[in-house]
């Protein structure tokens, strides 16, 4: 059997090889983590956005509704009518 004179060029060019793809795999999967946290850091924030939208909302609802009702309470009282008798002496 004869030894390749170039062997160690082959297997300098097999290693590179091997290593660029494992580099290549390396930068993939950490790009991919970086979407997926980026992704999930977006849709956290997005619904404490919403979350506060609907607070905030449902506290300018809820102090319009405790004023109509307080308008309304005060209107009532206001028209009562009395009915009053004359005192025969």
């Amino acid at each position: 059997m004869l030894l390749n004179p170039f062997y160690p060029f082959t297997f300098l060019k097999i290693s590179a090889l091997k290593a660029t793809i494992i580099f290549l795999s390396i930068l993939l999967i950490k790009s991919n983590l970086l979407r997926l946290k980026g992704g999930l850091i977006g849709g956290l924030f997005a619904l404490i956005l919403l979350s506060g939208i609907v607070a905030s909302s449902t506290l300018a609802v809820g102090s319009l509704v405790y004023a109509y009702r307080l308008k309304n309470k005060n209107n009532i009282d206001d028209n009562q009518i009395q009915d009053l008798e004359t005192v025969n002496v």
